[in-house]
């Protein structure tokens, strides 16, 4: 799960909440030797870490499918790679308590959408991938006499990974399964830093999303008398929406761990076609590797991707200062408003809601939802949310202020691309101009003329006189980037058309035009991108045709949507969802269907998923001004069936990525008779929905109608093997410890297998588990200190005569008390780290409000109310605010003076002051 471009823009608005990671490194000898690190040692971050959660998939795609270095052979060297980077990450963090490992499970409905989506897209993606293979080998063969390198033989026969294979229910899974679970046992018995830590292991088999299984077990800790308030916590993973997760424990200790996504930009690119830094894919020439030296081979020169901090205490701190409101007519309470600024983090997209339109987070759409909750928060006399639970009547107030703004909101956009293009434009023109005033200087053709000497006169050249361009090799982008893409595929298309313009000037000067004819004309040329396409943007035919893309004579897409002109909403409807104009009934159906995704996302943030089943049924988010009478809605989850593994893959998977699945169901997938082949269009459109990018497109594939598939699917489970069958089973959280833990370890030897046992499940002591709460339970088959014997073929690792750890099923504790937003008593916050030049940055920036928002100097709608109350924090008055009674029948009427807000981070009403 993940919030589009999130991270970057956190890390950029609050740059106090990053910091590198320490990462000790072994020490090589003369003798070549290496002494490996101590991570028995204190840590040299400077400080200890109690719990380490790793949302597996974060870890697993990276092995998978690098992107600094050729991929592994196999799915065995994957595993390898698995253990490698998991050991380097727990070498970082150190934790002294507890490793959880949660692999991503059979996910809830409202993901399944977005696996669909990025499954479907992984498979054209790797079709077309392989298709440019073929061209590039078509141009290596042309280049060396017809004839094919060695080291292109062997990318041939080489078998690629299919991505999608990691979803629950493949035989991939299994494999992870079993590997993870060796790897574990093995350091529990031969490292001495997990001699003292517990490691809890939930895989595929178990449902869930990883990071949201962390979640559950962090709330369920928590919920006991004995969880200690101050555990410090670590979650390694790569989405963004960790950070808002992390936010919602209330947990003061609370860090992310996560590579450096900035450190990539300044590093060489790697072509995933031929394995060669220096370039990517598109300027691939097919040539043989020039080696420099030796060491140019050795894959461990490679520099590892460094490590980052996401301090989220830092970011409380940040949160503290930007959201407290003075002169609230009530207490203001800081757990409360991160809360609320988590729930406006909602509207700008996430793995389950498309965003809204008027809002991206590139263009601080979360800044302008804040502005608006600071400037309505007195008048709506509370919070937004509580618990997770939304307050339908003041998310009214906050989306009826957005409305207000969705035109203009439009129109800037519009405005500010159109300075891009022409700043663009102007730098591209500016290039070109030095590129052929330094191909002159090169080839010696500086000709001096009237404007350099007035004596000389100016002199006139026939056009075809003027120096051209030397022609350029041709690349595997030439070669690709020629045919006719679907219309609502197309991305960058005005780069496409500057190639062919070069392919043109390179045929006409090369001798060998012939040669390249014959390699271009395989394809036809796109005919679209050639034609001026103004009427499709301009006549009233194009609002009703809104799958096919127009296209500029520059080759970008059209928007025909025009968000920006009188009529968008009309426009928006008719060619997004297909309804005629004014149907404003539908447009609140929408809109309702929108509000019961916001709740259902909130409540799995906060309190786990409310319902397996629901999911939002539309491509397109409505527009602000769609939610009216929100408070009049009832919104009740039914909790729902939770899906079987191969339930899920038949929902997600695309036919070319049936492998995946037991062959009895792949003509469920293939045969035009199935009664539910229009799941699995081969083709599918993406409509760019107003963006350059296809990435960025909403990829229109049809919802799948559950009732048909289940029906379908299970019609075959009689046809299972028993290997298959177990594949599909729901399997168990796995509790592994080795035994340097005295007290839990010899507590389950006794109870499970002594002479003393009683039962096959018992309640954790807290005390001899050193803080851990749940169940332990027996697993069938299994005896301890038997033999750990390595799961995979070629016995890279060694086997153990003697497994000195325990394995036990472990079930987290049951409670009915719903999470808390709150601080829990005892809890010390961590010390501050702004200082007051820090806080006083922060105020500057909310006096003058978020760029373009029009929360500026010249006020807003509901500002002079929001003075009215006292609570007035525009630009120029945030210090002088006083509060004064609302008048009779106004919102806060009778309830009085307030009493004084509580110190968060010595929040004195007028800012913050530092002792």
């Amino acid at each position: 799960m993940g919030i589009p471009a999130a991270f970057r823009w956190l890390s950029n608005k609050y740059p106090k909440i990053i910091s590198p990671v320490i990462e000790e490194q072994p020490v090589i000898m003369p003798d070549g030797s290496i002494v490996p690190v101590d991570t028995s040692r204190r840590n040299p971050n400077g400080e200890e870490f109690d719990n380490l959660y790793l949302d597996m998939n974060g870890i697993v795609h990276p092995c998978a499918h690098p992107d600094d270095k050729p991929a592994p052979e196999d799915e065995e060297a994957m595993m390898l790679e698995i253990f490698k980077y998991t050991d380097r990450v727990v070498n970082m963090v150190r934790p002294r308590k507890l490793l959880m490992i949660a692999v991503d499970g059979v996910a809830p409905r409202a993901k399944m959408n977005q696996q669909r989506s990025r499954r479907f897209r992984s498979a054209q993606e790797a079709k077309e991938k392989e298709e440019n293979k073929e061209e590039l080998l078509k141009l290596v063969k042309q280049q060396n006499s017809g004839k094919l390198p060695p080291e292109h033989s062997e990318n041939i026969a080489k078998k690629v990974f299919d991505n999608n294979s990691i979803t629950p229910g493949t035989p991939f899974m299994d494999i992870l399964a079993i590997s993870l679970r060796y790897w574990c046992q093995y350091k529990l018995n031969t490292d001495p830093a997990w001699s003292k830590m517990k490691v809890l292991i939930s895989d595929a088999t178990v449902p869930g999303e990883g990071e949201h299984k962390i979640m559950n077990f962090v709330r369920s800790q928590r919920a006991c008398p004995e969880h200690d308030p101050n555990t410090r916590h670590v979650i390694y993973g790569l989405d963004a929406d960790l950070i808002m997760l992390g936010l919602a424990t209330h947990e003061p200790h609370f860090r992310v761990l996560r590579e450096d996504v900035f450190f990539q930009e300044g590093k060489a690119r790697m072509c995933q076609l031929c394995g060669q830094t220096g370039h990517d894919a598109r300027s691939c020439r097919g040539e043989a590797k020039e080696k420099a030296a030796d060491f140019d081979e050795k894959p461990s020169d490679i520099t590892p991707k460094p490590f980052i901090w996401l301090h989220v205490s830092v970011l409380r701190e940040y949160l503290a200062a930007e959201l407290a409101v003075p002169g609230l007519p009530f207490r203001f309470d800081l757990e409360r408003a991160i809360d609320d600024w988590v729930f406006m983090c909602c509207f700008v997209g996430n793995d389950f809601l498309p965003h809204l339109p008027a809002l991206e987070i590139r263009e601080h759409g979360i800044d302008t939802l804040t502005t608006i909750w600071r400037n309505n928060l007195a008048s709506m006399g509370g919070y937004v949310t509580k618990d997770g639970h939304i307050d339908l009547e003041r998310a009214q107030r906050i989306l009826d202020g957005l409305a207000r703004q969705e035109d203009s909101i439009f129109k800037r956009r519009k405005e500010q691309e159109e300075r891009r293009e022409a700043n663009a434009k102007r730098r591209k023109l500016q290039s070109e101009t030095n590129h052929r005033g330094t191909a002159r200087e090169v080839r010696g053709e500086t000709h001096k003329n009237g404007h350099h000497d007035p004596s000389r006169g100016l002199t006139l050249h026939p056009i075809s006189t003027y120096p051209k361009e030397p022609p350029r090799a041709i690349t595997h982008d030439m070669v690709v980037n020629r045919t006719t893409v679907h219309d609502a595929n197309t991305a960058n298309k005005s780069a496409a058309s500057v190639m062919k313009e070069q392919l043109r000037a390179l045929k006409s000067s090369d001798s060998s035009g012939e040669t390249a004819s014959s390699i271009l004309g395989k394809r036809k040329a796109p005919e679209q991108s050639d034609v001026a396409t103004e009427h499709a943007a301009t006549s009233p035919d194009a609002d009703q045709n809104s799958q096919k893309q127009a296209v500029t004579p520059a080759g970008d897409p059209v928007d025909t949507v025009r968000l920006w002109e009188d009529g968008y909403i009309d426009r928006y409807y008719q060619q997004k969802f297909h309804r005629p104009p004014g149907d404003t009934s539908f447009r609140h159906e929408v809109a309702r269907a929108y509000v019961e995704g916001l709740a259902w996302v909130l409540l799995y943030y906060f309190q786990g998923c409310p319902s397996w089943e629901w999911y939002y049924p539309y491509h397109y988010a409505p527009f602000a001004a769609d939610f009216k009478e929100l408070a009049s809605m009832e919104i009740v989850f039914e909790k729902g069936r939770i899906s079987k593994p191969f339930e899920q893959l038949m929902s997600v998977l695309p036919a070319a990525s049936r492998h995946a699945l037991p062959q009895v169901f792949h003509p469920l997938m293939t045969e035009h008779d199935s009664e539910i082949i229009d799941f699995y269009p081969e083709e599918f459109e993406v409509d760019l929905n107003g963006k350059k990018m296809a990435w960025q497109g909403v990829a229109l594939l049809p919802f799948i109608d559950m009732p048909r598939l289940l029906a379908a699917v299970q019609g075959k489970y009689p046809l299972l093997s028993p290997t298959e069958a177990a594949r599909n089973a729901t399997g168990r959280d796995v509790l592994i410890l080795s035994d340097n833990n005295d007290g839990l370890y010899d507590d389950i030897l006794t109870r499970f297998y002594s002479k003393r046992q009683e039962s096959s499940r018992f309640k954790l002591n807290p005390k001899l588990s050193d803080g851990l709460s749940g169940k332990a339970e027996k697993q069938d088959g299994y005896v301890p200190h038997g033999a750990l014997h390595y799961p995979l073929q070629r016995n890279v690792m060694p086997d153990l005569d003697y497994d000195r750890s325990v394995s036990v099923y472990y079930d987290m504790p049951q409670t009915q008390q719903i999470h808390k937003s709150m601080l829990l008593r005892g809890a010390t916050l961590p010390p501050p780290a702004l200082s007051s030049s820090d806080i006083e940055i922060i105020r500057h920036k909310i006096g003058r409000g978020p760029r373009g928002s029009g929360y500026g100097r010249g006020g807003s709608f509901g500002h002079q109310e929001h003075r009215r109350w006292g609570g007035g924090s525009g630009h120029g008055n945030q210090h002088s605010a006083v509060w004064r009674p609302p008048p009779p029948g106004g919102p806060g009427f009778g309830v009085g003076i307030p009493p004084p807000p509580p110190s968060y981070g010595n929040w004195s009403g007028n800012g913050y002051r530092r002792n």
